[in-house]
């Protein structure tokens, strides 16, 4: 019986190297998001600290230099998790790209393992 030799297994070898490509850079993206996430949740738990402390400072003798730079930290944290929401939100649109790469990829590489098999 004679071996059977897909032409296109080429193709195939390259629709799979990019697949794992496509692996790759989706579980780059998805860390990235993931580190954005924990900034973002360190700043806003900066920000509920100097809450408390401003809490703390309005409670006790009042030191009005102590409450001022309590309150501009305050509104500094707020400008940062602002910017740290649109690293979020730029890192989440890269995962959906890298998303829709990777689903493309695997479509033509399921396609052409059909289409072997039928040559088969």
């Amino acid at each position: 019986m004679a071996r059977f030799r897909y032409r296109m297994q080429s193709i195939l070898d390259i629709k799979l190297k990019m697949e794992t490509q496509a692996k790759q850079d989706f579980a780059n993206a998805r860390n990235a998001l993931d580190e954005e996430e924990q900034k973002l949740e360190g700043l806003k738990q900066r920000k509920a600290q100097y809450e408390e402390k401003g809490k703390e400072l309005l409670s006790g003798t009042l030191n009005l230099m102590d409450i001022s730079e309590n309150k501009q930290a305050i509104l500094r944290m707020e400008e940062f998790i602002t910017i740290q929401i649109g690293c979020v939100k730029r890192a989440e649109a890269r995962l959906e790209t890298a998303r829709r790469q990777l689903q493309e990829i695997m479509q033509e590489r399921k396609t052409h393992e059909t289409l072997k098999e039928k040559a088969l």
